[in-house]
């Protein structure tokens, strides 16, 4: 599998870069970035979210360094199709939080670990609401203020979008929590452009959701309790085209249960609509 797009290495912060992956689409915006991390001096390297299986993207992340690891920051193809093909070009293993995409002897991921490689110290912090299985990786060392690549779980535009019944909105409310802890950090999203604080934007993101819950209340009070997704989506998503409709409904199935009180709503796929 082949693509035309320009591979070239782009700074992202003083101890990343990235390559944009030709996978542009309503959900993955401009495409998947996927990051080259390692300590200046450091000719090994580690790759986060090889992208999808796409040789010319996958080779010239192969070429950026020795990569001695390969790490995904959640199950969806568009971060982890091409996992296994970057494991063959370059012998590094692939660890995630989900054994399922894990390879070459790669352990699962877990929160609070600290991994060194590349000549960094990277921190996994569990970031379930995008997906049951999404993590965030926390360098400290990265700048002033560290940086945090945060997958899907916040975006360089827009907000994610919730996957019932995948997780819960609880779990992503308390995600949002954790990474706003980590203070202003300087944001690597795997869609869009880098932010400078997380904090920041993990504030703005509570406020979206809390907005959207007071939308889906108003609409209940209106149609009654028992109003079905496709009439909530109807009222509160009646702005969004055919391409994120399915994502909104996802979306407001999440925010139901969350209200209802049955512990449902996390998330899956990218894109703009929350």
């Amino acid at each position: 599998m082949t693509s035309d797009s320009g591979s070239a290495l782009q700074r992202s912060s003083q101890l990343t870069t990235f390559i944009l992956a030709p996978n542009p689409g309503p959900m993955s915006l401009d495409g998947t970035n996927s990051y080259v991390l390692r300590a200046p001096g450091q000719s090994a390297a580690v790759v986060v979210d090889p992208g999808p299986l796409d040789e010319r993207h996958l080779t010239a992340l192969a070429r950026a360094g020795a990569v001695e690891l390969i790490l995904v920051t959640h199950r969806h193809a568009d971060h982890t199709a091409g996992s296994a093909r970057l494991h063959d070009l370059t012998g590094a293993p692939v660890r995630a939080a989900d054994p399922n995409h894990c390879h070459g002897g790669g352990e699962p991921l877990a929160h609070g670990e600290v991994i060194r490689a590349a000549g960094l110290e990277i921190t996994v912090v569990a970031a379930p609401g995008h997906t049951s299985d999404s993590v965030c990786f926390h360098l400290p060392a990265d700048g002033p203020n560290g940086s945090v690549l945060t997958g899907d779980t916040i975006l360089g535009r827009g907000t994610t979008v919730l996957d019932y019944p995948d997780g819960t909105l609880g779990g992503y409310l308390a995600s949002l929590d954790r990474l706003e802890a980590l203070g202003p950090a300087t944001v690597l999203p795997a869609h869009g452009p880098v932010l400078p604080s997380l904090a920041a934007v993990a504030r703005d993101y509570r406020a979206h959701r809390e907005e959207r819950l007071a939308q889906i209340r108003a609409v209940l009070d209106r149609l009654g309790r028992d109003a079905s997704v496709v009439e909530v989506a109807d009222a509160v998503y009646a702005d969004v085209g055919p391409s994120v409709r399915r994502a909104a409904e996802l979306s407001v199935a999440a925010q139901l249960s969350y209200l209802r009180g049955d512990g449902g709503g996390q998330a899956a796929t990218a894109g703009t609509v929350g």
